[in-house]
């Protein structure tokens, strides 16, 4: 049976565990898992075949595609989009005989309106930049700067996009929201700000 109701929808094919918070809006679809401690916001779309591990938190308006599962130690922001069978880890070296336990997971964080790829692969321990988009098929091995394009194995950064999404060019201004940047140099790191005026 299908459990709908004026807050949120779930697919009678998908397992909720004890303990999990669903916000308003939210609908989950075949197949999916939810375990235990898991918090998921409002207006998020999860596809088939999602597994969100115990105590895991997600933003509102997140996407979620088919196969992808969100281990115990990754954190998504409000309006994150994870394409079709991407993968997050939390374990760098893992053994089937050697378990270390979720106290020794490493943490990863999506920040808020970044894009992930189909079958991109992000190791734990890095953060993805605010608007950054990661390419399909890219490894993720260190942290990202907001707005950068990453795409390669291991990912480098290729572009900048804009935040509503279009890759920009040399000239820094949206073809197609006519925002406009510039490179600012912290560190060692370009980044791209939004200009203003």
């Amino acid at each position: 049976m299908i459990q709908q109701n004026n807050m949120f929808f779930i697919h009678e094919s998908s397992y909720i565990d004890e303990n999990v918070s669903i916000g308003n809006g939210t609908k989950i679809w075949h197949f999916c898992h939810i375990q235990s401690g898991a918090t998921i916001g409002e207006n998020c779309s999860l596809g088939q075949n999602v597994n969100i591990a115990n105590n895991v938190r997600i933003g509102n308006g997140v996407k979620i595609q088919n196969n992808v599962s969100v281990y115990e130690g990754v954190e998504l922001e409000d309006n994150v989009f994870c394409g079709p069978s991407m993968v997050f880890t939390n374990d760098l070296t893992p053994r089937a005989k050697y378990p270390k336990g979720k106290s020794n997971y490493i943490e990863t964080l999506v920040k808020h309106d970044a894009t992930i790829g189909a079958n991109a692969t992000i190791l734990c321990g890095n953060t993805i930049g605010e608007y950054a988009t990661i390419a399909a098929g890219a490894v993720i091995t260190k942290s990202v700067v907001p707005y950068a394009l990453m795409s390669g194995i291991p990912a480098r950064r290729v572009g900048w996009v804009c935040e509503c999404g279009e890759i920009l060019d040399n000239s820094l201004v949206c073809k197609k929201c006519k925002k406009y940047y510039h490179i600012s140099k912290i560190g060692n790191e370009d980044h791209l700000v939004e200009a203003y005026g």
